[in-house]
């Protein structure tokens, strides 16, 4: 019988990782595409899932003061 639990995924194909972070392919080739290491297999390109959390941490900035005093109730 076939187990039906979903795999996790480790790495991601580039629309897949566009989609992750939020954004188009379009615009993930543009600016984030070029500073990620990629897995090579073949003609198959993967962006592994601990690439694009690095490059989210390092592209993410603290909120400015003013939406910080903004949100607080």
């Amino acid at each position: 019988m076939i187990n039906a639990r979903p795999v996790p995924r480790v790495a991601l194909t580039r629309p897949e990782a566009a989609l992750a972070l939020g954004m188009s392919v379009k615009h993930f080739d543009r600016h984030v595409k070029a500073r990620l290491r990629v897995v090579y297999c073949g003609g198959l390109k993967l962006y592994p899932l601990a690439e694009l959390e690095r490059w989210t941490d390092r592209h993410a900035s603290a909120a400015p003061a003013d939406r910080i005093t903004a949100a607080s109730p």
